[in-house]
């Protein structure tokens, strides 16, 4: 099993997506989650570096600059998902990877805080 890293660009992205009002509170995470032809699109126009700040996950042991370094990710490239943090809880819960666990709850409490 692969093992992660907290991406703390990707928890600062998420930060300032927050701050900003940047999210969506209501959506369903399996239409809103990008799929592989949104994420080559992103990177057509994007840097590497502005994908991986999308996820917050790094996975141990791949290459910078490949879809396999990143993980979990929580928004759609313009906006931060609720569902999209809530999934990244749930999917690290379940594979034992607690600190991007509580990197995904800490996000989630800081926006439920700002949201109402």
């Amino acid at each position: 099993m692969a093992s992660y890293d907290v991406n703390p660009a990707g928890v600062e992205r998420a930060r300032d997506l927050i701050a900003n009002r940047q999210y969506v509170l209501d959506s369903e995470w399996g239409d809103a989650q990008p799929d592989a032809a949104k994420e080559n699109t992103y990177l057509e126009r994007h840097s590497w570096e502005e994908y991986a700040a999308w996820h917050l996950g790094l996975t141990a042991g791949a290459t910078d600059g490949t879809k396999a370094r990143y993980a979990f990710v929580f928004g759609d490239f313009r906006r931060l998902h609720r569902s999209g943090l809530i999934a990244c809880r749930f999917r690290a819960a379940q594979w034992r990877h607690k600190a991007v666990e509580l990197a995904a709850h800490d996000l989630l409490q800081e926006l439920d805080d700002l949201s109402g």
